[in-house]
């Protein structure tokens, strides 16, 4: 056990900014696509699309399993660990949040509830098969190398996790109450949250840098998700709270430091307001 949680960058892997992969009987005994890191973290996304086959991983303490013509996407920062990975076939995608479009990231880092694999239909598994396929064609040092080939690659790719975003978005029940200002705002205050909670606590701070009122803010979380902003931004305080305390060896007080709170007495009740146990009897029950 570690004081840090491993992050793993797509440099380890590729001199590029994205690294693409067949998943195949061929790749078992050598590819360290979900097996093999332990429990980590990317600093990058990925995606993969299943012909068939069987994984299973744990996101964030949750238990994933896909099966057969599946999709599913890791983000950035998502503590996971490859549980199994049984006769797979298909394709994975590693790539930097710089390449991936703004429209692409949306759909993801301002979902209001986890990504969770998706079945797919032989249609859409033959368009994933086919754009993927001729990626892997391009994706040689001679193609990166040129302004070129790199257009032509970069297309590709924001086609394929395109597809990504097509699929994941009509499954997304908020997108059917339309583009208002609400869910605008709920978006943009989710964004915000992932990025400033280790120094943003109140509503009040994440209003003021919106641009809106407390109470307005308020009020439009609530009618997209049905509870108020505090609730999001406690949520990934806990959601982080919980990684540090179950796969590090940090102390309750240096994981309150390192999420922001100076009294590290405060956190704990916080905590165990919010979890209804202590941090330590959290750390205890799931290590």
């Amino acid at each position: 056990m570690k004081h840090t949680i491993p992050t793993y960058d797509l440099s380890d892997v590729s001199k590029h900014r994205f690294h693409i992969k067949r998943m195949d009987r061929n790749t078992y005994n050598t590819e360290e696509i979900l097996i093999d890191k332990g429990i980590h973290r990317d600093s990058h996304y990925i995606f993969t699309c299943m012909e068939s086959g069987h994984v299973k991983m744990m996101v964030d303490f949750n238990i994933i399993e896909a099966k057969d013509s599946t999709i599913f996407c890791v983000l950035p920062g998502q503590v996971h660990q490859g549980l199994l990975m049984d006769k797979v076939n298909g394709w994975f995608i590693a790539i930097k949040s710089d390449l991936v479009p703004d429209a692409v990231r949306s759909v993801f880092e301002e979902s209001l509830e986890g990504i969770q694999p998706l079945t797919i239909d032989k249609k859409w598994v033959e368009k994933f098969n086919n754009t993927a396929a001729i990626l892997h064609t391009f994706y040689t040092d001679e193609m990166l190398a040129s302004k070129e080939g790199f257009l032509i690659i970069q297309s590709l790719l924001h086609s394929f996790i395109g597809m990504f975003a097509l699929i994941y978005s009509k499954e997304n029940s908020s997108q059917a109450t339309g583009e208002n200002r609400s869910l605008q705002l709920t978006r943009a205050f989710k964004i915000l949250v992932r990025q400033s909670h280790k120094t943003m606590k109140s509503p009040s701070e994440y209003a003021e840098k919106l641009n809106i009122s407390r109470g307005y803010l308020t009020e439009a979380i609530r009618e997209v998700t049905g509870k108020p902003a505090q609730h999001w931004i406690h949520q990934e305080i806990l959601i982080e709270a919980k990684r540090l305390l179950v796969f590090t060896h940090l102390t309750v007080k240096e994981i309150a430091y390192e999420l922001g709170y100076n009294d590290h007495t405060y956190f704990s009740r916080l905590f165990s307001k919010l979890e209804d146990q202590s941090p330590s009897e959290f750390r205890n029950a799931n290590r």
